[in-house]
C-alpha cells in the first residue's frame, strides 16, 4: 500500500509543479510535455512485462527491485541539473513503476485468503482516493514552501523516505510468491510498441518548434507501419508459444475492441486536459501553485464520491447507461468550463470554476471505476488476464498520446514570441480551444460505448458461474493490476471476478 500510494501521488503531484519547473529550468514546451509523457510511455510499455517478471521470478523480488529503482529515479529527478536529465529520469521512473505497480494487487491476492480480501480491497480503494486528492495539494504545498531553497525538487525527493520505508517493510513482511503458469516475456513486442509510439509522439511534441519538418510526417507515417508489424508479430507469437504481449484474437470481440477504443480516447482526453489546465491557471491566469492546487480539490472529491456510487449503486442497476451518462455529464462540465472561461476571461475566480469542475468530476467518476469491467464482460476466461493488462496499457498510451497532442491543440494556436501582456489572453484562448477538443473526444466516447454490453456481468457476485466472463486469477495472469484513480490511472482489474464485489471501489 505504501508503494501504491507513492506511485499514485507521484503522477498527480508532478502536473501541478510543471509551470514552476518550466520557469526555473528554462524548459521548452516540448520538454515539459515529455516530463509527463515520458513517464506515461515508459509505464505503458513495461506494464504487462513487469507483471510477467513478477510471475516468473517472484513478486516480492520484482516488487522490491521496482521500489528501489523508483526511489533512485526519484532522487535523480530531484537532483536533475537540466530539463533533459529530468526527462530521462522521469522515463526511468515510469519504467521502474512498471515493475513495482503490477505486483501490488498480485501480492495481495497471493497473500490473503478469499474471506479477507474484501477488507484489503476496501483499504486499497481508500488509498487510491487519498492519493488522488492529496497529490495536487501536496505538490502545491511543497512547491510553494520552497523548502531549503529547492523550489520544485521536494516533490520528487519526498519519495526517498517513503521508498526506503517501503523497501524495509516489504523485505520483512511480504511473502514471496510466483505464478504456477507464468507467461513468457515478449520483449520484441515491447520494443515494437515503444518504437511505434516514439515515432508518433516525438514529431508531435517537437514539430511545432521545428516548423513541422518533412521527417516528422515521415516518422508519423512510419509509426503506422511499425504498429502493423507489431500486429503481425503478435499473431505469430500467439500461435508459437501462447504468450504474446497483445492477444490479437481479442479484437474480434466487438465489445472488447470498442472498449479498447474507449480507454484510448479517454486517456487522450485526460492527457490533454490536465496539462493544459495546469498551464492555463498558473501561466495564463498567473495564479500561484497553491491556489491552482486548491482549485482542483472539488474535482478530485467529486470523482471519488461518484466512483463509489457508480460501482455500489448505479452500474448494478442501470449497466452501460451509467458509463454513457458519465461521458455526457463530463462533456457538459467541459462545455460549462469553456463558457465560463469565455465569459470571465482573465478575471475568472476559483469559486466560479468549482461548478464545472464538480460536474466534470462526477462524470469522470461514473466512468473510471466500472469501465474496465464493462470492457472485460464478453472476454473468454482464458484471455481475461491478458485483456485486463492490455486495457491498463492502452489507457496509459492514450495518456502519453494526449500529452503529445498538447503541442497541437494548445500550443499550436498560441503565436510566439509573446509580449508579457499577451501571455494571459493567448493561454486563455488556447485553453478554450483545447477544451473544445476534449468535449469532442468525450462525445466520441459516448458513441463508442454503444458497443459495450448493456449490463456488464462482472459487477454481480457470482456472475462467472452464471455464464458471464470471469477475470483470471491475478497471480496467474502475468499482467498485474493497478487501481483506477482520479487522474485516469489504469484500473486494478486483474482480480478474480468473485472478489470484486459491488461495495469495493477499485
Amino acid at each position: 500500500m505504501t508503494a501504491a500510494f507513492m506511485d499514485l501521488v507521484d503522477v498527480t503531484i508532478v502536473n501541478i509543479a510543471i509551470p514552476t519547473i518550466q520557469r526555473d529550468e528554462g524548459a521548452t514546451f516540448s520538454q515539459i510535455q515529455w516530463i509527463t509523457a515520458g513517464y506515461a510511455l515508459a509505464f505503458a510499455a513495461g506494464l504487462i512485462t513487469g507483471g510477467r517478471l513478477g510471475d516468473i521470478h517472484g513478486r516480492k523480488r520484482v516488487f522490491l527491485l521496482g521500489v528501489g529503482g523508483f526511489t533512485v529515479a526519484s532522487a535523480l529527478c530531484g537532483f536533475a541539473v537540466n530539463p533533459d536529465m529530468l526527462v530521462a529520469s522521469r522515463i526511468l521512473q515510469g519504467a521502474t513503476a512498471a515493475m513495482m505497480v503490477p505486483q501490488v494487487l498480485s501480492i495481495v491476492h497471493a497473500t490473503f485468503p478469499t474471506h479477507e480480501r474484501g477488507k484489503v480491497f476496501g483499504l486499497f480503494g481508500a488509498i487510491v482516493g487519498l492519493g488522488a486528492v492529496s497529490g495536487p495539494l501536496l505538490g502545491a504545498l511543497l512547491t510553494e514552501w520552497n523548502l531549503f531553497g529547492l523550489e520544485w525538487r521536494p516533490i520528487f525527493l519526498i519519495n526517498l523516505p517513503v521508498g526506503i520505508a517501503a523497501l524495509l517493510l516489504g523485505s520483512r513482511y511480504i511473502t514471496e510468491s510466483k505464478a504456477p503458469r507464468a507467461m513468457k516475456l515478449d520483449l520484441v513486442g515491447v520494443g515494437l510498441v515503444t518504437l511505434g509510439l516514439l515515432m508518433l509522439l516525438y514529431p508531435l511534441t517537437r514539430g511545432r518548434e521545428l516548423g513541422w519538418p518533412l521527417w516528422g510526417y515521415v516518422s508519423m507515417a512510419g509509426a503506422l507501419a511499425v504498429l502493423a508489424l507489431l500486429v503481425a508479430y503478435e499473431r505469430g507469437k500467439g500461435a508459437r508459444d501462447g504468450s504474446p504481449l497483445i492477444e490479437v484474437s481479442l479484437f474480434r470481440i466487438k465489445s472488447f475492441a470498442a472498449g479498447i477504443a474507449v480507454q484510448t480516447v479517454f486517456g487522450v482526453g485526460l492527457g490533454v486536459f490536465f496539462l493544459v489546465w495546469t498551464l492555463y491557471m498558473q501561466v495564463g491566469l498567473g495564479w500561484s501553485v497553491l491556489r491552482a492546487g486548491l482549485t482542483g480539490v472539488p474535482f478530485s472529491i467529486a470523482v471519488s464520491v461518484a466512483a463509489g456510487m457508480s460501482v455500489q449503486l448505479l452500474v448494478p442497476r442501470f449497466g452501460r447507461k451509467v458509463l454513457q451518462a458519465g461521458a455526457l455529464v463530463m462533456a457538459a462540465g467541459v462545455l460549462l468550463y469553456l463558457w465560463e472561461s469565455a465569459r470571465y476571461g482573465l478575471g475568472i475566480s476559483s469559486w466560479q470554476m468549482a461548478l464545472p469542475l464538480v460536474v466534470m468530476g462526477v462524470g469522470m467518476g461514473l466512468i473510471v471505476a466500472p469501465l474496465t469491467d464493462a470492457v472485460l464482460s464478453e472476454v473468454p476466461h482464458a484471455h481475461a488476464g491478458s485483456a485486463s493488462g492490455l486495457i491498463n496499457t492502452v489507457q496509459q498510451m492514450g495518456n502519453a498520446l494526449g500529452l503529445g497532442l498538447v503541442s497541437v491543440v494548445f500550443f499550436g494556436v498560441i503565436d510566439e514570441p509573446l509580449a508579457a501582456a499577451e501571455i494571459g489572453p493567448a493561454f486563455v484562448d488556447g485553453f478554450e480551444y483545447a477544451l473544445g477538443w476534449v468535449a469532442v473526444l468525450l462525445g466520441l466516447m459516448f458513441l463508442l460505448m454503444f458497443a459495450l454490453p448493456g449490463r456488464p456481468a462482472q459487477h454481480m457476485e457470482g456472475a462467472a458461474e452464471k455464464g458471464g466472463a470471469r477475470a483470471v486469477d491475478a497471480s496467474d495472469s502475468g499482467d498485474g493490476g493497478r487501481a483506477e484513480g482520479v487522474a485516469g490511472k489504469p484500473g486494478g482489474d486483474d482480480l478474480p471476478t468473485e472478489e470484486r464485489k459491488p461495495e469495493y471501489v477499485p
